[in-house]
């Protein structure tokens, strides 16, 4: 999810066949841009939420890695507090007054005052740490494997787990996370594809291609795509990656 690049992702096997009475396949979707923003291309983006008109940016990298406050607009800092090293930062999530923030092999959750970004408490947990999202109850966080672990919001506590399939197939590498009452979307590392899960059953309903958004030039000096944040009241979501120079408001939309 960070560093290391491989050219092969689980998301379903290849050549599978499927079974006369199988329920029909994830639907095919993707991005149509709504408004191209500027991102601050050496934010290597771990975790993105918007809470309001403010954004919130996780970001990694050793000795690099903060949690800050952005205007979405003009890609402006307006808070930044830098995690001591050599923790390495991951996904981020808004709960009421404040947010959680993951580290990738720390094993600790930070919880932090929203307004200042200041930290509270530290939280162990076992397994690395990858994405974050607040379904309005509990927190959904991924690990880098088919699973997503359910946690209790104020204790971080976990409280349940479900495994991710497509179909039969499990779905891994699952790292930044937005809850929406529609489903968890979920990056799948080193893709340029979204998958929108149940988390009631696990199932991917929705795989959505986002191949494209950045031109070959502007590519070349990036990492993966990793970051997608409802907007609040619409169908559209941001979008964006590690080092990107830009920030994308998109719709989902029906593949053709």
């Amino acid at each position: 999810m960070h560093v290391v690049l491989t050219a092969c992702v689980l998301l379903a096997s290849c050549g599978t066949s499927t079974a006369p009475n199988a329920e029909p396949g994830p639907v095919r979707m993707r991005a149509e841009v709504v408004e191209v923003l500027p991102h601050d291309p050496k934010a290597f983006t771990q975790g993105l939420e918007l809470d309001g008109d403010r954004l919130y940016e996780g970001t990694g990298l050793e000795g690099e890695s903060s949690v800050r406050e952005v205007d979405p607009r003009t890609a402006r800092v307006a808070k930044k507090v830098d995690l001591p090293s050599p923790m390495f930062g991951e996904g981020v999530t808004v709960t009421g007054s404040a947010i959680w923030q993951l580290t990738w092999k720390d094993g600790v959750a930070i919880q932090r005052d929203k307004q200042t970004l200041a930290e509270v408490r530290r939280v162990p947990y076992t397994g690395e740490g990858w994405g974050l999202c607040h379904d309005g109850q509990r927190l959904v966080m991924s690990d880098g494997t088919d699973k997503l672990t359910f946690r209790d919001q104020d204790s971080f506590d976990p409280v349940g787990e479900v495994r991710v399939r497509s179909g039969s197939e499990p779905v891994t590498r699952l790292n930044e996370l937005e809850c929406t009452p529609d489903g968890v979307y979920a990056n799948v590392w080193q893709t340029d594809t979204v998958v929108r899960i149940d988390p009631a059953s696990g199932s991917v309903t929705a795989t959505i291609d986002l191949t494209g958004l950045l031109t070959p030039a502007e590519r070349a000096n990036t990492d993966v795509l990793n970051g997608v944040a409802a907007v609040p009241g619409t169908d559209e979501f941001l979008v964006t990656g590690k080092l990107w120079p830009k920030m994308f408001r998109v719709k989902f939309v029906t593949a053709g």
